[in-house]
């Protein structure tokens, strides 16, 4: 087998819902479920928290699940200008919405709303203290409105360990703990070093052990 395929098989996957460490979340991350499945008391959801809680990836888990789901980052990209009344939307980081897309998303709300369709959308706090329109504040905070919460060490330490076993190998207790010392704490940036463990270990044909993720962490480069 050639390198290059070998790296291959153990580049990270695309988000899922089974990759996330539930740590405090196990209710939103259940009602997702639901919403996936098109449980009709979970069509409209609005997940809040700080960076790195897992919201993006938990949109991205949940378009992975529902074939057809429209998923748009209002950081990044504009909001459809016309939405079908079953339609599944996901909408990230609704804090950045302007003026005409906050009244685009009301008008798609009230569209899915009559039409059975379903929404899931994210912001940084709950519904009523986003700088948005009062209508769609409102409309935000119809459905079921959840808070997730940042995970605990333990939960990072889990976290870690488990993406390696997905991915093909076992991070101790010991190498974990390093990279909960050494790096930023939030997830997305102890998995980003996990990642670029991997890789190297993967074209040098070594574990992964503090040595080694010392050298990535001392590196100028990435892998």
């Amino acid at each position: 087998m050639s390198q290059q395929l070998v790296l291959d098989l153990y580049l990270p996957q695309p988000p899922s819902v089974e990759g996330y460490v539930a740590g405090e979340n196990a209710e939103p991350l259940f009602m997702l479920g639901e919403w996936a499945s098109g449980e009709s008391y979970a069509s409209f959801m609005y997940l809040w928290g700080g960076p790195s809680v897992g919201k993006s990836h938990l949109l991205a888990a949940a378009r992975q699940r529902v074939p057809g789901a429209i998923l748009v980052d209002c950081a990044r990209q504009a909001l459809p200008l016309t939405i079908a009344p079953d339609a599944a939307l996901l909408v990230d980081n609704v804090e950045h919405l302007d003026f005409e897309a906050q009244i685009r998303l009301f008008d798609h709300f009230n569209t899915l709303r009559e039409g059975n369709g379903r929404l899931i959308a994210t912001g940084p706090v709950p519904p009523m203290q986003l700088e948005l329109r009062t209508d769609l504040t409102t409309r935000l905070g119809w459905g079921l409105v959840y808070q997730l919460k940042p995970l605990s060490d333990a939960d990072k330490l889990a976290a870690l360990r488990k993406q390696a076993r997905e991915w093909g190998f076992d991070l101790s207790t010991e190498a974990a703990e390093y990279l909960l010392r050494h790096t930023d704490r939030d997830l997305v940036s102890l998995q980003s070093v996990l990642t670029q463990a991997n890789r190297y270990a993967l074209s040098q044909k070594r574990p992964v052990t503090v040595p080694l993720l010392r050298e990535v962490l001392h590196a100028d480069r990435d892998f």
